[in-house]
């Protein structure tokens, strides 16, 4: 048997460099690209339910962003709190800003896709810019860094949606490892060909690509995937690109307790399962792959079978994955996130693990 766990944790190693070094090391690697600004009318769309405080913050930020012709499209999804209000003060006040306003439908209740969908509709420009009511961009050129990937061929775009840093928050730092390295995963799948999601507080297509595929009605009943399903399902190797220039990045407050955080996790995983085959099956070699390479050393070191080797491997494996990741935090601006890479990882494959058994016995709770 023990023979038998250390040819399989060699593979497991061996499956781990592929993931890092071909794959993720296609964005850790790649170079900015300096793309040409364009001038191309924008439609920033931002659907917000019951985030009165949040939008009273950010929405000036949007609104007065350095970009020469652009609307911002509000859509109020029946709030409950004074979101509504503080929408109407900001149309009154900006002449770029329009608001719709959808009421509860007993078909769509609570269904965010519905409301975006109508805000989509809404949009007079061609071009749509996506982000969440509680985020903001981090530069006033926010709009013509995402539109600058726009191409004739390049119709949707991917950017990075990041969470802000609190001081002395070791959660915090969870947090946003979990995030680089959901970006380090879609962002080089993208750079691969093959691209399968993205996260609304930070995205942009065309709005052809949204009635290509009938916006979101093959996911329609699924209350999560605005963002990722629809990307799962729209773009190609001809049609999607990457943006990752630092003047590109939005940031939104994470969540301060494990609960909280928790709960969102749930969410995610359980939109994951409706991704393309390959794509649920690539995801799933990957966690698998990192399970393993924890677990199994265990047994091997417990009994002190080729110890030098297993030990050897573990080094070598570290090593790729701290530089793959090292490089790609420094793109992301997340560098301190990763000092505890060992602990972090470990922290998250066992907290995925619970989250996979959770939503065996119940579904998580989506957009109210």
């Amino acid at each position: 048997m023990l023979p038998l766990l250390f040819y399989v944790f060699i593979g497991i190693v061996f499956i781990q460099f592929l993931y890092y070094i071909v794959v993720f090391g296609k964005f850790a690697f790649a170079k900015p690209k300096k793309n040409n600004l364009k001038r191309i009318p924008v439609s920033v769309i931002v659907c917000a339910k019951n985030e009165a405080e949040n939008v009273a913050k950010f929405i000036p930020i949007l609104a007065t962003q350095n970009y020469p012709d652009f609307e911002i499209i509000l859509i109020d999804d029946a709030s409950s709190d004074a979101t509504l209000d503080i929408f109407e003060a900001f149309e009154k006040e900006y002449s770029n800003i329009r608001l719709v306003k959808v009421a509860n439908n007993e078909a769509f209740w609570g269904n965010k896709k519905f409301a975006l969908t109508l805000g989509i509709k809404a949009a007079s420009k061609e071009y749509l810019l996506f982000t969440d009511a509680d985020c903001y961009p981090t530069s006033e050129n926010w709009i013509a860094e995402m539109t600058s990937n726009f191409t004739l061929q390049k119709t949707i775009i991917l950017g990075y949606g990041a969470y802000e840093k609190i001081p002395n928050s070791f959660l915090n730092k969870i947090i946003r490892f979990e995030t680089l390295l959901t970006a380090v995963q879609y962002f080089s799948w993208a750079k691969m060909g093959m691209p399968y999601m993205g996260v609304g507080r930070n995205m942009a297509y065309k709005k052809e690509e949204f009635f290509n595929v009938n916006g979101f009605i093959d996911h329609m009943k699924i209350r999560s995937g605005d963002d990722d399903l629809f990307v799962n399902q729209a773009s190609t190797k001809k049609n999607t690109t990457i943006c990752f220039s630092p003047e590109s990045f939005t940031y939104s407050k994470p969540k301060t307790s494990f609960t909280d955080w928790f709960t969102q996790k749930r969410r995610h995983i359980a939109t994951a399962t409706f991704y393309k085959p390959f794509d649920r099956m690539q995801l799933a070699l990957f966690y698998s792959s990192q399970l393993l390479f924890v677990l199994l050393p265990i047994v091997l070191l417990a009994f002190q079978f080729q110890w030098i080797i297993v030990l050897s491997l573990i080094g070598f494996r570290y090593l790729f994955a701290w530089i793959i990741m090292g490089l790609s935090a420094g793109k992301l601006k997340e560098k301190d996130a990763i000092y505890w890479f060992p602990i972090i990882e470990i922290i998250l494959i066992f907290t995925q693990l619970n989250v996979f058994i959770t939503n065996i016995f119940s579904k998580p709770v989506h957009w109210k």
